[in-house]
């Protein structure tokens, strides 16, 4: 719990680099405050951490229980926390003394409220990339990474008919860890293309030095031989059949609201010319993450386009740094570089941090930065060949014809792709078409996909095409919760008063 409405340094996110990032600000003597959405710290790499019923700790792995060695420098350190906190909108030049950064609201238990902080460490993340097939929107289909969070925060797994189609590592991961636990997996589809592991070794030399190779290969010993796995994939789709209590008849999943009776009945794919059939209940796509960059577009940190990772990503310097003065990007959030690196970025935004608020001397900052640094860079080795390698394949990146493009408003590929044909250059005037990104997610699951289609279609490159424009707040907010924030007498009399003509 917090105790206090203003403090020199405000850290959004408590995954690796947000734990980290506040645990090094406060040793440093930074009054630090730690919010974060989830209801115990971790982030996603280490979501339950501390409340997860998986008791067997080799069902989830060494790597997930490295989180525990966060927990207790960060409880020790002096930074407050809070749980179950949404940021919703942070302004800048607000405050009373405008030399003291930034106004930032928040929301607890649908109860609005303004914290003031001198800098801001966005440690959001990353998300999983939009995998859009037909059929991606039936029950029974969820990201891998969604079936993670509920085996990891709840035991939750999966019965009988599960596919895991996709690519990347999170993909066999989770299928290890459903075979520690003793859960079959019936196929694993994997999209990476055939030629790709060609150009993936131009970067072997990092990866074979890295700390990711004997595991990796172990990883996938171990699910070879207990699952079957089809290779080169190159058409995916999900087909409907009649959910328990539906009386919608079988057959091809109908994107839309025309699938509300209907479920998950079977899984078409293609692979070697071959097109093949298998019964599911349970579809998990996955073909790598992203940042989660809605809060940092909104601050008004500038981004570009990664073409390696094919999405967008806030420029950073060295420390994290951003455009926006007094605000820097940690872990994931800033490019997507593992669970490992995030936790070492965290510490390097955190020293800036504490040299910027005149706590520790330039001198002081460099030396305390040189182990994190210096582990940061190993961390990051391999990284280019599993980048390229599990870059994910166009045809699963850019939908045509009535595949669900934007999940909160409906929106097909074939949509877009009109609305560019009569003249629509970008996703924000997209937003006045087909009100496409202006759902309850702000177009976090939808960006990236859009941006692109709407560069095919007119053939230039995404960075010219540019990105939905954020606007606070960045998450559902209740006009309750919004009128119940507490008010000054400057707010009050900003407000105009109409009063009849006497």
């Amino acid at each position: 719990m917090i105790t206090t409405t203003h403090c020199d340094l405000l850290v959004v996110g408590a995954g690796p680099a947000g734990l980290a990032a506040a645990t090094t600000a406060a040793q440093q003597g930074v009054a630090t405050i730690l919010l974060d959405e989830q209801a115990a710290p971790g982030g996603q790499i280490y979501r339950a951490m501390t409340s997860t019923p998986i008791l067997d700790r080799k069902i989830l792995g060494d790597d997930y229980w490295h989180g525990e060695s966060l927990l207790e420098p960060f409880k020790q350190s002096g930074a407050q926390y809070l749980p179950g906190a949404t940021v919703w909108a942070v302004a800048q030049m607000t405050v009373a003394d405008a030399t003291q950064g930034f106004e930032v609201g928040y929301s607890v238990a649908g109860e609005a409220r303004m914290l003031h902080a001198k800098q801001i460490v966005l440690a959001t993340g990353a998300q999983e990339r939009p995998f859009p097939i037909p059929g991606w929107t039936l029950p029974g289909v969820m990201t891998a990474g969604a079936a993670q969070v509920l085996l990891k925060s709840s035991g939750l797994v999966p019965g009988k008919g599960t596919i895991l189609a996709g690519c990347g590592p999170l993909l066999y991961l989770i299928a290890w860890q459903y075979l520690n636990a003793g859960i079959k997996v019936d196929a694993l589809l994997d999209t990476t293309p055939p030629g790709r592991l060609g150009k993936a070794l131009r970067h072997a030399w990092g990866f074979l030095t890295s700390p990711y190779l004997v595991k990796g290969l172990k990883l996938l010993r171990e699910v070879k031989a207990q699952v079957r796995i089809v290779k080169g994939v190159t058409a995916l789709e999900a087909l409907a059949g009649d959910a328990p209590k539906g009386g919608a008849q079988k057959g091809h999943a109908q994107e839309g609201s025309a699938q509300n009776n209907q479920a998950l009945q079977s899984v078409r794919f293609t692979a070697g010319g071959r097109t093949e059939t298998l019964a599911a209940t349970q579809l998990l796509l996955h073909q790598g993450v992203i940042p989660n960059i809605n809060l940092a577009q909104a601050v008004g940190v500038e981004q570009q386009w990664n073409e390696r990772l094919l999405c967008w990503e806030p420029k950073v310097d060295s420390w994290g740094g951003t455009n926006v003065p007094a605000v820097s990007i940690a872990g994931d959030g800033g490019g997507i570089a593992g669970a490992w690196a995030a936790e070492h970025r965290g510490r390097l935004s955190a020293l800036q941090v504490a040299h910027q608020l005149g706590k520790i001397t330039a001198a002081q900052r460099d030396t305390a930065s040189a182990a994190p640094r210096a582990a940061y860079m190993r961390a990051v080795q391999g990284r280019e060949f599993f980048d390229t390698l599990y870059q994910a394949p166009e045809q699963f990146r850019l939908p045509t014809g009535d595949t669900i493009v934007c999940r909160c408003e409906e929106i097909t590929a074939a949509q877009v792709r009109e609305t560019v044909s009569l003249g629509c250059p970008g996703p924000n005037q997209m937003k006045s078409f087909l009100r496409c990104g202006m759902g309850p997610c702000q177009g976090r699951f939808c960006s990236v996909t859009v941006t692109e289609l709407i560069a095919q279609e007119r053939n230039v490159t995404p960075q010219e095409v540019g990105h939905y424009r954020l606007r606070f707040p960045t998450k559902p907010l209740t006009l309750g919760e919004l009128a119940a924030l507490p008010q000054t007498d400057d707010s009050k009399k900003a407000v105009i008063r109409l009063k009849k003509p006497v």
